[in-house]
């Protein structure tokens, strides 16, 4: 499924940051939070499967803060627990009191803590390629949990962005096969990463991006249902780590899907939709 034009986007005013959102379908509020790759916002990691869970439910595709159309402010002090909370502002501003989430790598770091300091304000998540604590059970973490960073080092680096060097990004740490990476997602992730304020952000030394926090805390506290679907080739952590997320939070459960990579909701979005829709429509307590 290639991505398709996005829709037309909103904004809203949040505790004092802007947020743009995309929404579509109704039903169930389900608000979808991307990844932090270069050039990520909500329709580069979604595009391809919003359309169908906007089938029967009320999807927000969100840019998170510091992405897409977003505000790029600066953070201060821890940044999981900032991202949250005004995350929980943009529900308020929205007028919803309770929704599924479903993210990507940060968004899903995002997601967890919300879900373990706001517990009333959320029904379940899914989360597919997050890094929410430092360590794993096979230590130490693939490159010392270092790669991301360095990614976007090397793509703002050098000669500075271009197509190519985004198409290699996503092509080796993004999806399982390189040669199915389509040009249209490549030219929406490059046209974003040439954002000023973004490429500000990418270049400044005084940690624009807030305190890094390691939630291992936090996740005991979630009761929420979690499944973590992930990519059995995921090019950060490998399937072992979300395991011992799903042992850490109460109520976790565990999809690898083969064939897959780092955004498995792109690479194959029809099997990641009926994968991550069957766990929604269950019984989560309401």
């Amino acid at each position: 499924m290639d991505i398709q034009p996005a829709p037309e986007g909103a904004y809203a005013d949040a505790d004092g940051v802007k947020y743009h959102y995309l929404r579509m379908g109704a039903g169930s509020p389900t608000i979808f939070l991307h990844g932090g790759g270069p050039g990520c916002t909500a329709w580069s990691d979604f595009g391809p499967v919003a359309p169908l869970f906007a089938r029967d439910r009320e999807c927000l595709l969100v840019d998170i803060l510091q992405y897409g159309r977003s505000e790029k402010c600066v953070i201060t002090g821890p940044m999981w627990d900032f991202h949250a909370a005004k995350t929980v502002a943009l529900m308020d501003a929205l007028g919803i009191a309770r929704a599924d989430f479903v993210c990507n790598s940060w968004g899903g770091t995002i997601a967890l803590n919300l879900a373990a300091k706001y517990p009333e304000r959320v029904r379940s998540l899914v989360v597919t390629g997050s890094m929410p604590v430092f360590y794993g059970p096979l230590a130490p973490l693939p490159e010392g949990a270092r790669r991301g960073r360095n990614a976007r080092d090397a793509y703002y680096g050098g000669g500075g962005p271009s197509w190519e060097k985004m198409r290699d990004l996503i092509a080796r740490l993004e999806w399982y096969d390189p040669d199915a990476v389509p040009d249209e997602t490549v030219s929406l992730r490059y046209q974003q990463s040439l954002d000023p304020e973004e490429m500000a952000l990418a270049a400044a030394t005084d940690n624009p991006r807030g305190d890094w926090q390691d939630l291992t805390d936090e996740l005991g506290r979630i009761t929420a249902p979690a499944l973590f679907a992930w990519g059995m080739h995921d090019a950060f952590l490998t399937p072992d780590y979300p395991l011992m997320l799903a042992r850490m939070v109460p109520r976790g459960h565990l999809y690898v899907m083969d064939h897959t990579s780092h955004h498995l909701q792109e690479e194959r979005p029809h099997d990641y939709y009926t994968v991550v829709t069957g766990f929604l429509n269950q019984a989560h307590d309401g």
